[in-house]
């Protein structure tokens, strides 16, 4: 999908159509969709841009802002030099000051976000970001964002978060059709690509009609949560299917979460409408969280779920934090086994994380009479 991801921009510039750079599931990509645009994730995964970024940056920041600066610097992501725009959201402080630098030698616009869900004022000046947004887009690629380009980049949104959400809801079957790993690896760079729709629809007419995969009836089932899980940092996923596990479940950013709600298209304001949904994502940033944690309470009942694990990047401090209430309620109220994986993309912790895996898992088949009893073996991974 990376390389269709390329040959896509190339071809978009060719014509003529600017391409516009996300770093954060908090830009509306049908506002992009709106200006003509084509949105390009560029969230970096990459351990070997990292040290061209600690030039600058700190060594003790998280990696996924290291690597992403690294490409900057390097100039060696060539979706990040083709961006017309970049479209920088302040969640966190490190990628906030992150963009200070990249925006000395490219084209940005910093879309504030508040982070109080439940405030009302807050709200309202989200909607008068997204205005913003929307002015700065027409104003540079010289075009008029009309309600009517709203409500078409809301339904190729809505087609894409179907047909993406079909996909996972496959996963709730036990035994499942196919891995954690193998759902993650059909996630796009760009959305809304009509060839990607073909294959997601494609994908979901195939499996719909497969058999649970009988190799996959004696894994643990995994919920997993926290971080991001980019293109080139998908170590820990393939750790946790390496030892007995097969994550059914994905409810951070590069998962369920940005895709479970719809926006209104008929809504008589469609940028009111794009504006409710995008806030009420259920990031750690937020404060307070509530959201997420009922989120993760239904996803875990919803995908039979024997275990959760949560990611934490390094220096990641608001998925640490609340780290703390995750492992809290997820025992009080689901009563499930809890791991907690701090990390980077370095591989070097990786035995250590394989054991403490291992571990977990043994904690689950000794909770539930559901699984297998003989002890899961690697040499029976697909």
């Amino acid at each position: 999908m990376v390389q269709h991801c390329y040959e896509a921009a190339t071809a978009a510039k060719a014509a003529g159509r600017p391409v516009v750079g996300i770093l954060c599931e908090y830009t509306p990509r049908e506002l992009v969709f709106a200006a003509g645009g084509l949105p390009v994730c560029l969230c970096g995964g990459d351990a070997g841009k990292i040290p061209a970024a600690e030039e600058t940056l700190p060594a003790n920041l998280c990696p996924l802002i290291k690597s992403t600066f690294g490409y900057h610097v390097t100039g060696t992501n060539p979706f990040l030099e083709m961006a017309d725009l970049l479209v920088a959201e302040t969640t966190c402080d490190g990628k906030k000051k992150m963009y200070e630098l990249m925006a000395e030698q490219r084209p940005m616009h910093v879309l504030e976000l508040p982070q109080k869900p439940d405030d009302p004022a807050a709200f309202a000046h989200w909607r008068v970001e997204l205005e913003e947004l929307r002015a700065e887009l027409g104003r540079r690629f010289g075009v008029d964002i009309t309600d009517d380009c709203l409500r078409e980049g809301i339904r190729r949104m809505n087609r894409e978060r179907a047909l993406r959400r079909g996909l996972a809801g496959t996963l709730r079957r036990v035994p499942p059709p196919f891995t954690g790993r193998e759902l993650l690896d059909l996630k796009s760079l760009i959305s809304g690509l009509p060839a990607d729709l073909e294959r997601y629809a494609a994908a979901l007419k195939a499996v719909e009609a497969a058999p649970g995969r009988a190799d996959l009836s004696d894994r643990v089932r995994v919920l997993l949560t926290g971080v991001p899980v980019v293109h080139g940092a998908e170590r820990v996923v393939d750790l946790v299917e390496a030892h007995g596990g097969v994550i059914v479940c994905m409810e951070n950013c590069t998962g369920l979460k940005p895709i479970l709600d719809d926006v209104d298209a008929d809504a008589p304001d469609p940028l009111g409408a794009i504006a409710e949904k995008y806030f009420h994502l259920p990031c750690s940033v937020m404060t307070p969280n509530r959201r997420r944690m009922e989120l993760l309470k239904r996803l875990a009942v919803d995908y039979k779920v024997d275990a959760v694990i949560e990611l934490i990047w390094q220096a990641c401090l608001t998925y640490d934090v609340e780290s703390n209430r995750v492992k809290r309620e997820v025992a009080a109220d689901l009563g499930l086994p809890y791991l907690r994986i701090e990390t980077d993309y370095s591989p070097s912790d990786s035995a250590r994380i394989a054991v403490r895996v291992e571990a977990l898992f043994e904690t689950a088949r000794s909770r539930s009479g559901g699984l297998a009893a003989a002890p899961f073996s690697p040499g029976s991974v697909a």
